[in-house]
């Protein structure tokens, strides 16, 4: 019985750190063959980052 418990992960949504990883590098492929950008928390602000590396804050009113 004791075995069992030592094979359990040690988070229970551990899987999802890996889907979340994987859909931010998606969406960093389509921005950059869309030419687009995407938008994203960064140090509890919203940023825009553009394909070819430059990271810009969002502005409060939605512009930037």
């Amino acid at each position: 019985m004791l075995e069992e418990q030592n094979n359990v992960p040690k988070r229970k949504f551990a899987w999802a750190d890996k889907w979340v990883k994987m859909t931010g590098e998606r969406a960093r492929i389509d921005a950059k063959v869309n030419n687009t950008y995407i938008v994203y928390e960064k140090n509890g602000k919203l940023v825009k980052e553009y394909p070819n590396g430059d990271i810009v804050p969002l502005m409060n009113d939605g512009e930037s």
